[in-house]
């Protein structure tokens, strides 16, 4: 029954951890789990976009990968450090800070979904 509640009221969400440069390091490149960064700023329409499909992934992954948002503007070096260029970007790692994939660009929850599924959750572990 629970679809059918998503259907009326939309899937449950949960905002992702907020990062910057002080807290990149724990978060992100020693996490145990898979992440999922989202790179944004507030001047960006696709980040607006962006922002609940994040939220609803974030709720439906919980406990099996972790997702983070990081405001460019809040933290330059590690957007640097990841070669951030444009916004949005989302990048998909590996534990342990070992990125497998990354999109720039408005992407639909489906398209999300699906890479998280074959890179991060399905993949075969190489690390």
């Amino acid at each position: 029954m629970q679809w059918l509640k998503n259907l009326f009221t939309g899937a449950p969400s949960a905002p992702p951890v907020h990062v910057d440069d002080s807290n990149f390091e724990d978060e992100v490149m020693r996490s145990q789990l898979p992440v999922v960064v989202d790179f944004w700023s507030p001047s960006c329409g696709p980040c607006m976009q962006l922002a609940p499909v994040i939220m609803k992934l974030t709720a439906a992954w919980e406990g099996k990968v972790k997702f983070v948002e990081i405001n460019v503007a809040e933290a330059p070096r590690a957007s640097a450090r990841l070669r951030v260029r444009a916004t949005p970007t989302v990048v998909y790692m590996r534990p342990r800070g070992r990125e497998v994939e990354r999109t720039t660009g408005f992407r639909g929850r489906a398209w999300h979904d699906e890479i998280i599924r074959t890179e991060l959750i399905d993949a075969p572990s190489a690390d």
